[in-house]
């Protein structure tokens, strides 16, 4: 199969990137994969992508670059494709429109997918119709803002389908949204074989792993870890990433007076070496679409404290087992979890094995065949619909519209056919 993927960018570190390039890389051992990034900020990205993966860029947005486009005068007129109420928006202009249609309408693919609600608007107004159009949701459909929804409830019905990384957002997609004949299918995302040997869950540390930012709550986490202390001031929390609370948060660090006992590490990739040296996962966060990090650090054994938050740590920690969950904003909940993992060697040690076998479940070979099958299918029925509609050319035009209506997998291009033909015999 030849399959495209549309994204912001790939230069970053950030999780949409992470599982973009996680899916293109494991396809690419079977079929011809390439990633297009509507931006270029850097001149490598700091993820390892496969040599067997293409990665193509559509604006040069490196400004010691000589292909420089940022000062374009299509560059400075806003988007009229890409939704404003994407967060992204403020990025997208008529050049990108340009960029974006243009590249689309010569795509070498028999699939195309889309990573975020403004470039799967893109797909979905743009791509031919001889392609297969995906919409990927790598949020969850309830954090984006209402406006976003409306639009998206509009278009989304010319996709063949949408894919979720967790069952609840699917169920909350198919609930919300009217989709006739639109798939959505939830397959979480996957975490390839780190190459380091699991942790030995001795080391006398906890650590976290995201974007400061207020979703992630690192100020509860870092309370909960001062009362820890308390009990036990030979463990240390360490927190590995960057965003616009870092001040906030070692202003706090320095107020509870935990000196050493927690420190920001910055950012770092790949950043399961850094897990495999600690002893347990705190997630500390409001809200959570899947939850990379965890499985990331199941993969290199590590037990999971994390908030029960929508949506993802529920449906990939089983509580006692693997795990621990906690109700969110609740410092004193995430103390004592910590504390029965720090406390009882043989119990951490138990689920750490435990979260290893969990973390061998999200492998890419576990999860590139859903998405092999999602394919074929969608393939299939494109191919079948196709062939049917043939069949009905010699039929009365009202006929045609009819069976459409009775048949799910005859595609939106083909009723719309038979509309316009019924139009014009009137």
């Amino acid at each position: 199969m030849r399959i495209s993927f549309l994204i912001h960018h790939a230069d970053g570190i950030g999780g949409t990137i992470r599982t973009t390039i996680n899916l293109a890389n494991a396809l690419a051992e079977r079929h011809d994969v390439e990633i297009v990034a509507v931006f270029r900020f850097r001149t490598k990205p700091q993820l390892r992508v496969s040599p067997r993966v293409r990665l193509r860029f559509l604006v040069d947005m490196r400004k010691n670059s000589d292909s420089y486009e940022g000062d374009l005068p299509l560059a400075r007129r806003p988007s009229r494709v890409f939704p404003p109420e994407d967060g992204r928006y403020p990025q997208y202009s008529e050049l990108t429109d340009e960029r974006i249609a243009a590249d689309l309408a010569r795509l070498d693919a028999e699939i195309v997918i889309g990573t975020r609600p403004g470039l799967n608007v893109h797909i979905a107004r743009q791509a031919p119709r001889r392609l297969v159009r995906i919409g990927q949701e790598h949020l969850t459909l309830d954090v984006h803002p209402t406006p976003l929804n409306l639009k998206l409830r509009r278009v989304y019905p010319r996709l063949d389908a949408i894919t979720t990384v967790t069952e609840a957002d699917a169920a909350t997609y198919r609930r919300k949204f009217r989709l006739p004949g639109v798939r959505v299918e939830a397959i979480p995302n996957s975490a390839p074989d780190p190459g380091v040997r699991p942790s030995t869950l001795d080391a006398k540390c906890v650590v976290a792993v995201g974007r400061l930012a207020p979703v992630k709550r690192y100020a509860d986490l870092i309370r909960a870890f001062a009362k820890v202390r308390t009990e036990r001031p030979d463990w240390e929390l360490k927190l590995y990433g960057t965003g616009p609370q870092k001040k906030m948060l070692a202003q706090l660090i320095d107020q509870l007076g935990l000196g050493d006992g927690v420190t920001l590490m910055g950012s770092v990739t790949p950043v399961e070496p850094e897990m495999a040296k600690a002893s347990v996962l705190a997630v500390s966060s409001n809200t959570e679409a899947f939850g990379m990090t965890i499985v990331e650090a199941m993969r290199v054994g590590l037990p999971v404290v994390s908030t029960d938050c929508p949506l993802g740590p529920g449906e990939i920690i089983d509580h006692g087992v693997d795990g621990l969950l906690v109700p969110r904003r609740d410092p004193d909940a995430m103390t004592d979890a910590l504390l029965q993992l720090i406390q009882d060697d043989e119990r951490r040690k138990r689920m750490g094995r435990a979260a290893l076998d969990k973390g061998r479940q999200y492998d890419p070979a576990r999860i590139v065949p859903r998405y092999e099958a999602l394919f074929r299918e969608l393939l299939e029925r494109r191919s079948g619909a196709r062939g049917r509609l043939r069949h009905l050319d010699g039929l009365p035009t009202a006929y045609v519209v009819h069976a459409y209506y009775h048949a799910k997998d005859l595609t939106k291009v083909a009723v719309r056919a038979a509309q316009r033909r019924l139009r014009t015999s009137r």
